[in-house]
């Protein structure tokens, strides 16, 4: 590991790939004047567009998500995660790596660690992992259940299920740790100020999909129930650890709020 040379935000330019997307929104809200460009402004499987020369940090959030789909399409999945990465490498900036529980194979039974060996068992996961190896002077940062106030994610889907039925199957036999995208990147402001290496950065406290769709029914006040199914019942294409808790090892590293404040922080700032 190294230590930057200097405070990358105070130096200069902060660049935000995917500034679109949930993530992406939330870190150009964290770092105020950022260079944000969206997929429309750079599609990261290509290389940088010429005019962007003079970043002096780069947080790369632009990232295929789809889990399932990357199981249909792999090799694009891995254009995206990787080839996509060594794009913004390319800019010659300190980087910043989002990565993904979904790096290991769920058979702990208590949270994983940055020495934790990793086991992807999905084609997503992979390209996450495959990701991660090719970030140079940086930091790789493991996150897990992403949510927000905008983009797609398990939260607003919720919201909407919620509103329009009377009850919704949602699985109980994946735990994991809920992580709103604001507290994430408020706390990417000071992994930046670590040496560069490897973090788990999660919300604090674990659930089931089970328990945060009642959580979020009950702190959004609708009346909608939760039944709850297996992995197995939901049949989907890809497969999912059924225990993904991230916790560091790094007593430096951010800890954040716990997953229901950072579900009611994301409710309030969707009323606003």
């Amino acid at each position: 590991m190294e230590h930057p040379d200097t405070d990358p935000v105070a130096a200069g330019r902060v660049l935000v790939t995917g500034a679109g997307g949930q993530l992406g929104c939330a870190l150009t809200e964290a770092f105020p004047g950022t260079l944000a460009l969206s997929h429309a402004d750079w599609d990261v499987t290509q290389p940088p567009p010429s005019q962007v020369t003079d970043c002096c940090l780069v947080l790369h959030a632009a990232a295929w998500t789809d889990v399932d789909g990357a199981e249909d399409d792999a090799d694009a999945a891995w254009t995206v995660n990787v080839v996509g990465t060594q794009h913004a490498v390319l800019l010659g900036a300190p980087l910043v790596y989002y990565s993904s529980d979904y790096v290991f194979n769920g058979e702990k039974r208590s949270p994983y660690i940055e020495s934790d060996p990793p086991d992807p068992l999905s084609a997503y996961g992979r390209t996450k992992l495959a990701g991660e190896r090719e970030v140079g002077e940086g930091w790789v940062v493991r996150s897990s259940w992403l949510f927000g106030a905008t983009g797609k994610n398990f939260l607003r889907t919720m919201l909407e299920l919620g509103r329009e039925r009377d009850e919704v199957a949602v699985v109980d036999d994946q735990r994991g740790s809920p992580t709103y995208v604001g507290h994430l990147a408020e706390a990417t402001r000071r992994i930046v100020e670590l040496p560069f290496g490897l973090y788990h950065v999660a919300a604090d406290g674990d659930c089931t999909w089970a328990d945060f769709a009642e959580a979020i029914f009950e702190e959004a006040g609708i009346d909608c129930r939760v039944r709850r199914i297996t992995t197995a019942e939901l049949g989907r294409p890809a497969p999912r650890p059924a225990y993904s808790v991230l916790r560091s090892e790094k007593p430096d590293t951010p800890r954040l709020p716990h997953w229901r404040d950072g579900l009611r922080a994301c409710l309030a700032r969707i009323a606003d």
